[in-house]
């Protein structure tokens, strides 16, 4: 009791409370902004199973936290369409479907173009570094993209490429855009196309689009990206085809 009024009469604690509940706050806005990240990672890589029920009680347990900042990073996953939200049913990884896929790549195509146009123009030397650099990694690990153990390594250095192409552009919205729609292809790419050999030399692609974007050759490398990026639709969508057509033959 002595300790508790000694307390309350002392009037110059109280900017020391308020400061630790700002460090409580941004304590807990990183806890949910890691949560969030290896949320993202795990569902874009692939390894949570697209229509899967996310149960808040075994994520709370997986990852060591409480329900607070576990709601916050699914919500913010919601908002990003990789996680589907529903009423009295709680949360669930978000559903793949070809008509989903079809707007994915319609929209990264056009977006992706005027990024790519607007970096080429605006572009320097320091761009055209980072173009080169990033090129110069990735084929350092071409070679591994079908064994288990390079393929994460690769995934992360072709993201690091297509960013670099379009590092130039002076528009952080359409960036955030791009960079988005690039990471829902590629959750396509990961879960129809790992068990596919390729049948196209990839490598081969990203080096054409970039000699056209170091060229200044918008017009080419616009139509180039484009290529690269239809492709890769085709063989998702004759997966889908596949998977559809033999769904449809156990059921018969």
């Amino acid at each position: 009791m002595e300790t508790s009024l000694s307390l309350e009469r002392t009037e110059p604690e109280a900017p020391a409370k308020s400061g630790m509940q700002g460090d409580e706050a941004a304590a807990g806005g990183t806890l949910t902004a890691t949560l969030y990240d290896r949320l993202r990672a795990e569902i874009l890589e692939g390894r949570m199973t697209p229509g899967a029920k996310l149960r808040l009680e075994e994520l709370r347990g997986r990852y060591g936290v409480s329900l607070s900042p576990l709601r916050e990073a699914l919500s913010r996953l919601v908002a990003e369409g990789i996680v589907v939200a529903e009423s009295q049913r709680g949360f669930t990884v978000a559903p793949v479907s070809r008509a989903m896929f079809a707007d994915v790549i319609r929209l990264r195509t056009t977006l992706e173009s005027m990024a790519l146009r607007d970096s080429i123009e605006r572009g320097g030397d320091e761009w055209e570094v980072g173009v080169v650099a990033a090129l110069h990694r990735l084929k350092k690990v071409e070679s591994l993209r079908s064994a288990e153990e390079g393929s994460q390594p690769w995934e992360h250095l072709h993201r690091e490429f297509h960013l670099a192409l379009v590092g130039a552009c002076d528009s952080p919205l359409l960036l955030q855009f791009c960079a988005t729609l690039r990471d829902l292809n590629d959750r396509y790419r990961r879960l129809f196309l790992a068990n596919y050999v390729l049948d196209r030399n990839v490598a081969t692609e990203h080096q054409s689009i970039a000699d056209a974007a170091l060229a200044r050759d918008a017009e080419r490398a616009v139509t180039l990206l484009g290529e690269h990026i239809q492709r890769t639709a085709r063989n998702v969508f004759m997966v889908l085809e596949k998977q559809a057509a033999g769904a449809v033959s156990h059921s018969a």
